[in-house]
């Protein structure tokens, strides 16, 4: 069959010779001619009506009318084909949201993978930000930018701007042109483009608002809505479940009398530092602590006066340490601090900054006089004594033991590996020397 090549059309494509039927001929046409049709989809109804030329040498009609027919027909069935192709394509986003949703409970995760989806979901996104409420107060969550950036410092929302609106609608709202709406009035001149912003709702509350910013202007298409609403329904889900995980396991870590960390949390991040100062090549340090005379303040006033010491002194310890460091409550009246990338003259000079503070705190118990306590110290360092975080554990428990043994209010320094009970070297305090 021969073909006429037309320069004006698609070089792929290849204009229908009017003997291989002009029914078909005209079909081409009008196709051709519809600005209305998307060039994508124009260019796969144009290779169709080629395989129905080739399926037949010649039309039986040379009707206008039944040009008009077929090539609605035509459009109609691939229209319906392009119908079903989107919702597949649809639903294995969804399938795929659902599956990085929920592959993992750490609440940072879930908040990135949320704004991840997102920008895959808009043509042209600009950003997507996630806010977080909670008690009346939205916090910044999770961005990502066209760029890649992630997490960039975001001005808190405004009361009266768009996300706060959305938590007080309860509603999406969609702004076609920043420039130009009311509720922008005030922002920066370089926030351009359009927005729709979503309330994350979990069992009818509220538990965040995702934000999805354009370069471009005009409205966001129903595809677009769709998928970027079934987000928020599956995040917000996501979200409470990372948030719930994330409280049970601070539950599960901190001192229910102190709030300090608890040993279990103690045990992981000593295994944290273990790594971490194995790979860099540093050291670490660990001070094992008890309080000297607590017994006889639980033994006197009880231990609910007891718990209430540990709870006031423990944390006036906590906010005099550096940020760095690790304060946990081992158990009873003993604390472990762990210190990254610290050696062993520096740990000596934070246990006896330590030892010193006790002489600043005093605790007040009603007709009584101010409860003085003091502190001894066992300091261990890896890896000059011990190579696991448990042997290190024990390596300050043992200098703990001989410290309180031969001199309370004062530190001892573990010296060696702590295989078989090694020397150690008693220290006076700074105070005392």
């Amino acid at each position: 069959m021969m073909r006429v090549y037309n320069s004006k059309r698609n070089r792929e494509m290849n204009t229908p010779h009017k003997k291989a039927g002009s029914t078909f001929t005209r079909a081409w046409e009008i196709i051709s001619q519809d600005a209305s049709i998307p060039p994508e989809e124009k260019k796969s109804i144009l290779r169709l009506i080629q395989v129905l030329i080739e399926s037949r040498e010649r039309s039986s009609s040379k009707n206008g009318d039944d040009a008009m027919s077929i090539t609605q027909e035509v459009i109609s069935k691939h229209s319906l084909m392009a119908t079903v192709k989107h919702q597949a394509n649809e639903l294995d986003a969804l399938k795929r949201i659902s599956l990085n949703l929920t592959s993992s409970l750490d609440f940072q995760t879930v908040l990135d993978a949320v704004v991840t989806e997102a920008m895959g979901l808009v043509k042209d996104a600009n950003s997507a930000h996630i806010f977080l409420y909670e008690r009346g107060i939205l916090d910044f969550g999770a961005s990502l930018h066209a760029d890649g950036t992630r997490n960039k410092a975001f001005a808190i929302p405004r009361e009266n701007g768009l996300t706060y609106l959305v938590v007080k609608s309860g509603k999406q709202i969609m702004v076609e042109d920043m420039s130009s709406h009311p509720i922008y009035k005030d922002a920066p001149k370089n926030w351009q483009g359009s927005i729709i912003s979503i309330p994350l709702k979990f069992k009818d509350e509220i538990v965040g608002v995702m934000n999805v910013s354009r370069s471009v202007t005009g409205h966001f298409s129903r595809s677009e809505i769709r998928l970027i609403s079934l987000l928020a329904d599956q995040a917000a889900v996501a979200i409470f479940n990372a948030s719930l995980y994330k409280r049970v396991t601070q539950m599960a870590n901190t001192d229910s009398v102190t709030g300090l960390p608890n040993r279990r949390a103690l045990d992981e991040r000593l295994q944290e530092e273990f790594v971490y100062a194995s790979r860099m090549g540093l050291e670490f340090a660990v001070v094992m602590m008890d309080l000297d005379g607590f017994k006889i303040v639980n033994d006197t006033f009880g231990h609910n006066v007891g718990d209430e010491l540990l709870y006031s002194l423990f944390n006036f310890l906590a906010q005099k340490m550096r940020g760095s460091d690790f304060l946990a409550r081992y158990g009873g009246d003993e604390l472990t601090l762990v210190m990254r990338n610290t050696g062993i003259d520096a740990a000596q000079a934070v246990t006896d900054k330590v030892i010193n503070l006790m002489n600043e705190y005093k605790f007040h118990y009603p007709e009584e006089k101010n409860i003085q306590l003091g502190i001894t110290a066992g300091i261990a360092v890896y890896p000059s004594h011990a190579q696991t975080p448990s042997d290190l554990l024990r390596a300050a428990d043992v200098a703990l033991y001989h410290a309180k043994k031969y001199h309370r209010g004062k530190y001892a320094v573990a010296k060696g590996m702590t295989g078989s009970l090694s020397p150690i070297k008693l220290r006076k305090t700074e105070h005392e020397e």
